[in-house]
C-alpha cells in the first residue's frame, strides 16, 4: 500500500485568509492526504497568499521563493500559489514565478484536493481562475482549524461594497455576500460543542452582514446570545459608516458579546476622509465614538489609521495625532500608506516619499504608546475576566487574538479556562495580574 501524499501549507495574511487555509486543509485530509509542518517532507507545498498591501505581497513572494528551492532540491513535486495574489494577478504571476506549478484563485478553495491530484497525475493546469470571487463557505465545508482549541474564527460574509480609494479588497474578494444566518449558527453550535470559548466574527465588512439577505448583524448577535454555554463573542472588521443605533443597543443588551469594538477609522481630517471615500467625516466619527461609549461604558475600542495618504500635510497629520491623544483608543494600529495598483488613490497627486510615510507611522505609534501606557496603568487594582491562552498568559475582552495585548497571570489556571484576574501591573500594551480563587 502506497503512503499518502504529504502536503505542507503556509498561511499568510489575515484571519479571513486563515479560514480559507483551514478549509483547504480540511478538504485535503478528507481526501486522504497527510499534512506535515516540515516542508522538506512535503510532496506538495501550498502557499496561501495575501495581496492587501505591498509588504504583504512581498512576504507572499518571498515565501514562494523559499518554497521554490525545495521544489528544486527536495521531495516536493508540486508548488501551488493560492489565495489573494493569484486571484488578483493570475497571468502576471505565471510569467514571473516559473517555479510555481499552479496558481489558484479564491473560487477554487473547495476544489484544492482535486487540483492537487491532477497536478501529481500530470493532468493539471498552470492557472485555476474562474473570474470574480464568488465562493462563500458554509457550515458543511471540511475544516481543520489552525487556532488553539479554545477560540475560533467564524467568517460570516465575503467581499466588500465600499468605495475606499486606497483599498484593493473589492477587486480581490468581490462584492459583499453574506452567509445565511442559520448556517452561521450551525457552525457556531459545532464549535461550542467542541469546547470553543471565544467566537470571533469576521468578514471584510462585518457590519454589513445580512443586508443582502434580509437580516442583520444585530439579529445574528441576538441569536448567538440565546445559545447555551459559557463563551464570549467578538466583532472584528466593522466599518464606521455601517454602525447603527440598533447594533449599539444590541451589544449593550447581549451579555455574551465582548465589550470590544474593532472599527478602522483611517483618519480624522475631513479632506482626507473624503479623498479616501470613507463615507464618514470627523464629526460623524466623534459622534459615533460618543454613542458607543455612552451605551457601553467599559468598551475597549480598537482602530487603525493610514498615515502618509497622498496629499496629507504635516498639519493634517498633526490633527490626527491630537485626535489619538483626545480619543484615547484602547488599541490602535497604524499603516503607512501603500500605493496599490488599480486603486483610485494610486493616481492621486501628492504621493509622499516612503521615508515620510514611515516617519509618520512611527510618530503615530509613539503617541498611542503613551496613551496605552496611561490607560493600562489606570486598570491596576481592577479585576478582569481572562481567557487563558497557555500557562501564565491569557487575554481579556479587550484583547483580540494575535493583534492586541496579553494578560500575564500568576496563579493556577488551565488553558482555555475563564478566570478572574486582579491586575497588579501594566506595561505599554500588556497587563500583569494574579488569579482570584
Amino acid at each position: 500500500m502506497s503512503s499518502p501524499v504529504k502536503v505542507g501549507l503556509i498561511s499568510l495574511g489575515c484571519a479571513k485568509n486563515l479560514v480559507d487555509s483551514e478549509v483547504m486543509l480540511g478538504a485535503l485530509t478528507r481526501d486522504g492526504m497527510a499534512l506535515t509542518t516540515e516542508l522538506r517532507d512535503a510532496d506538495v507545498i501550498i502557499v496561501n497568499t495575501c495581496a492587501f498591501i505591498e509588504p504583504a505581497k512581498q512576504e507572499s513572494i518571498d515565501a514562494i521563493l523559499r518554497a521554490g528551492k525545495l521544489r528544486q532540491s527536495g521531495r516536493c513535486r508540486a508548488l501551488i500559489m493560492a489565495g489573494c495574489m493569484p486571484q488578483r494577478y493570475p497571468i502576471e504571476l505565471q510569467k514571473e514565478l516559473t517555479e510555481v506549478d499552479a496558481f489558484i484563485g479564491l473560487n477554487e478553495v473547495p476544489r484544492i484536493a482535486t487540483i492537487v491530484r491532477d497536478l501529481l497525475n500530470g493532468t493539471g493546469k498552470s492557472v485555476y481562475h474562474s473570474g470574480a470571487a464568488k465562493y462563500v463557505l458554509d457550515a458543511s465545508a471540511p475544516r481543520l482549524r489552525l487556532t488553539p482549541s479554545h477560540y475560533a474564527y467564524v467568517k460570516i460574509a465575503e467581499g466588500c461594497n465600499h468605495p475606499c480609494t486606497f483599498c484593493s479588497i473589492p477587486r480581490i474578494r468581490g462584492a459583499h455576500r453574506s452567509r445565511p444566518l442559520a448556517d452561521v449558527l450551525a457552525e457556531i453550535r459545532m464549535l461550542l460543542a467542541g469546547g470553543v470559548k471565544e467566537i470571533n466574527l469576521i468578514s471584510q465588512d462585518t457590519t454589513s452582514y445580512g443586508k443582502d439577505i434580509g437580516t442583520s448583524l444585530s439579529a445574528l448577535l441576538r441569536e448567538i446570545e440565546q445559545l447555551d454555554g459559557d463563551f464570549w463573542v467578538r466583532l472584528l472588521y466593522t466599518h464606521p459608516a455601517r454602525w447603527t443605533d440598533e447594533l449599539i443597543e444590541t451589544m449593550a443588551q447581549c451579555t455574551k458579546v465582548c465589550r470590544y469594538v474593532d472599527i478602522p477609522l483611517q483618519h480624522i481630517n475631513d479632506k482626507l476622509l473624503a479623498a479616501m471615500r470613507r463615507e464618514t467625516d470627523g464629526r460623524f466619527i466623534r459622534d459615533l465614538l460618543l454613542r458607543i461609549r455612552s451605551a457601553l461604558p467599559e468598551v475597549a475600542i480598537r482602530t487603525t489609521f493610514i498615515v502618509g495618504f497622498p496629499g496629507e500635510t504635516e498639519t493634517q497629520f498633526s490633527e490626527l495625532l491630537e485626535f489619538i491623544r483626545e480619543a484615547k483608543f484602547t488599541r490602535l494600529g497604524v499603516f503607512a500608506y501603500s500605493r496599490e495598483d488599480g486603486t483610485a488613490a494610486a493616481k492621486l497627486p501628492g504621493q509622499l516619499p516612503a521615508r515620510v510615510r514611515r516617519d509618520r507611522r512611527d510618530r503615530a505609534m509613539a503617541t498611542q504608546q503613551a496613551v496605552s501606557r496611561e490607560l493600562l496603568r489606570g486598570m491596576i487594582g481592577q479585576t478582569l475576566r481572562v481567557l487563558m491562552e497557555r500557562e501564565g498568559e491569557g487575554r481579556s475582552t479587550m484583547d483580540a487574538p494575535d493583534i492586541d495585548g496579553k494578560v500575564y497571570v500568576r496563579g493556577t489556571a488551565k488553558t482555555g479556562e475563564f478566570v478572574a484576574v486582579r491586575i497588579t501591573g501594566a506595561k505599554e500594551y500588556d497587563l500583569k495580574g494574579e488569579t482570584m480563587r
